[in-house]
């Protein structure tokens, strides 16, 4: 069991390290899109299914409490956590609608929605993106593999090009990370003003 542990570790660090040599650019200018729409008095609003809702769910939280540095709280919702909504909207109509609906009456222009998908093809995932483009938000997408759908459908997209559902959801929360500590550096910390 501990040469399992240890390759599985050692699979994730290379994964991690390739990842970041090919990736850095998109992540910063991922950073500085969703900074100028809090600098703007805009909100965030995040998606995903699965584990990436819950990775909308804990991104969401590091921006609307705090994330490393103490701030003001920056307006970003997870689109996942309205259990009534989600299930009339599933019930109702399609849970391919779950996130078209909320984001239908939610983003404005000048708002990002932000949808995560480890396959790119997420059809509420999706759905959700096509809405922002017609709200007039910015849209970022994270996905994996070769992208799927989504890359149509971003301004910004972070791509994860490998085959295990498990490494692409740990770059991904990752790099939301480095996101997170790059917003409170531009808005507040060393790279501001």
């Amino acid at each position: 069991m501990k040469k399992y542990i240890e390759d599985m570790f050692d699979e994730a660090i290379k994964a991690h390290k390739e990842f970041a040599l090919d990736h850095a650019g998109i992540i910063e200018e991922i950073a500085k899109t969703i900074a100028e729409c809090f600098e703007n008095g805009n909100k965030l609003l995040i998606f995903g299914n699965g584990g990436s809702a819950a990775d909308a769910q804990h991104i969401a939280a590091e921006f609307a409490s705090r994330f490393v540095m103490e701030r003001p709280p920056l307006a970003a919702v997870a689109l996942t956590t309205d259990t009534s909504l989600l299930t009339a909207v599933g019930n109702d109509y399609s849970f391919d609608e779950v996130f078209e609906k909320q984001v239908s009456a939610l983003a404005n222009s000048g708002d990002v929605v932000w949808g995560i998908s480890t396959s790119g093809n997420s059809e509420n995932v999706i759905r959700g993106l096509k809405r922002a483009i017609k709200c007039e938000a910015k849209t970022i997408g994270f996905a994996g593999k070769d992208g799927g759908k989504m890359p149509g459908l971003c301004d910004k997209i972070l791509i994860v090009d490998h085959q295990s559902t498990a490494r692409i959801q740990e770059i991904h929360i990752m790099s939301a990370h480095i996101i997170c500590g790059l917003i409170d550096e531009i808005m507040f910390g060393r790279f501001s003003g």
